[in-house]
């Protein structure tokens, strides 16, 4: 008897020592890596759409006098730039051209006066603050346009190709991956057109546009 309990107690000992070392053996479950999401940049070239609307103010010089009278109308386009990010600021260049359809008229006497603008196009600096994927910037530089003038019935009409200036601001967004939109406002002053029977017409307007850009 004493043996058989002897002989049990050894196998119990023998089975707990096998567990034991079954235990130690097995690995230890490994925790899986938490993401660091990177760093948004707006370091990169971009390219985009825009669209919105102008509101401005034009007039023409005697002998066709009319005083101060509203334009306004929409205008559609792309956009192309290169922005690179020091640390939060971002310094930036940017192209655009738009299809515009901005016009206005107004009494000159007997006659009408129109004026119009059928393209505009602008080249700018921006300087922006990186707040995460949030960005608000300035902008200013050089635009140009036509402005197209007529005097009806029977005056005539003149088209003139013409470079200004801009300045504005805006604030651009990240929205997922490499698309951000912009919503931006801009004056504009492509001073004046050509004169139709020694009358010319100026063309300044407000531009409030949103956009679409994808950075590459």
């Amino acid at each position: 008897m004493k043996k058989v309990l002897l002989a049990s107690v050894g196998l119990l000992a023998l089975g707990v020592a096998s567990a034991s070392a079954a235990d130690i053996a097995r690995p230890l479950p490994q925790r899986a890596p938490v993401y660091v999401e990177p760093a948004f940049s707006w370091t990169g070239f971009y390219l985009g759409i825009n669209g919105g609307g102008g509101f401005g103010r034009s007039d023409f010089s005697a002998p066709f006098a009319t005083g101060s009278f509203d334009t306004s109308g929409g205008l559609v386009g792309g956009t192309l730039g290169y922005n690179y990010q020091w640390n939060q600021l971002v310094f930036g260049v940017e192209g655009d051209i738009d299809a515009s359809w901005i016009k206005g008229n107004a009494a000159c006497g007997a006659f009408n006066c129109e004026t119009k603008n059928s393209w505009l196009a602008t080249v700018r600096g921006r300087l922006g603050y990186a707040a995460g994927r949030f960005m608000p910037y300035v902008t200013g530089g050089a635009a140009f346009g036509d402005i197209k003038t007529s005097i009806s019935p029977a005056i005539g009409s003149a088209s003139e190709d013409r470079a200004g200036w801009t300045v504005g601001g805006g604030i651009e967004a990240n929205l997922s991956g490499p698309w951000s939109a912009k919503l931006e406002y801009l004056y504009v002053d492509l001073g004046r057109g050509a004169p139709i029977a020694g009358s010319d017409a100026s063309f300044k307007t407000n531009l409030v546009r949103a956009g679409i850009n994808y950075r590459f």
